[in-house]
């Protein structure tokens, strides 16, 4: 029999955590499983002494994640819902607040619930084909992971409402103008330049 693949693939390189969410064929889509697992991995690093830093991305060269997996939401009772936007919010909390950096580093589309993961995350570094948006709106959905504050945050309060509103989805460049990304490298520099950046903060003082 084949093993399952595991949700995450996860791998510790010179103390940097990188965490790469590993279901290509669905677009690196959020579920409770992979929620789960990457709770487990934020809640080790942050009582590890070995781990200095944290990088998330996705697999493939389509998406770092294209949203919430919507197959699991027909199933779900109003309460269910209710109690998984919360269990995303606390993970998402935790990423904010960990004392350790933690760069989105984004290789296509970050939609939904995987912008709002982006969000979470201290720094964003974009590849060039890089697309990133807030679809609900489409769905007759809200953002339930806390992406509409940190965005407001990040760009201001109209661009916010802009973009949650219209479902645009907008380029790298366009997320670079508007400051949702710090960098924009091409696809095959991303993970380098994301290291390269983390070693010339662990250069200064702890």
């Amino acid at each position: 029999m084949n093993a399952i693949p595991s949700l995450l693939d996860v791998r510790n390189e010179n103390g940097i955590l990188i965490i790469t969410l590993n279901r290509p064929d669905k677009l690196n889509a959020l579920n409770r499983a992979v929620l789960s697992e990457l709770n487990e991995h934020i809640e080790a690093a942050y009582h590890s002494s070995d781990i200095k830093a944290l990088i998330i991305t996705g697999c493939g060269q389509k998406a770092f994640a294209a949203g919430a997996d919507i197959s699991e939401f027909s199933s779900l009772q109003p309460h269910e819902a209710q109690l998984l936007s919360q269990e995303g919010q606390l993970i998402f909390e935790k990423i904010d607040k960990l004392t350790k950096p933690v760069i989105a580093a984004i290789n296509g589309y970050a939609l939904g619930g995987g912008f709002e993961l982006a969000l979470a995350c201290h720094i964003r570094i974009a590849s060039d084909n890089a697309k990133v948006g807030l679809p609900e709106a489409t769905l007759g959905l809200l953002p339930g992971y806390g992406g509409t504050q940190r965005l407001t945050t990040i760009v201001g309060k109209g661009r916010a409402i802009e973009l949650m509103l219209t479902a645009d989805q907008i380029s790298a460049a366009k997320a670079l103008e508007w400051g949702i990304v710090n960098y924009v490298t091409s696809l095959e520099e991303l993970i380098p330049f994301c290291i390269a950046l983390l070693n010339k903060i662990f250069l200064k003082a702890p």
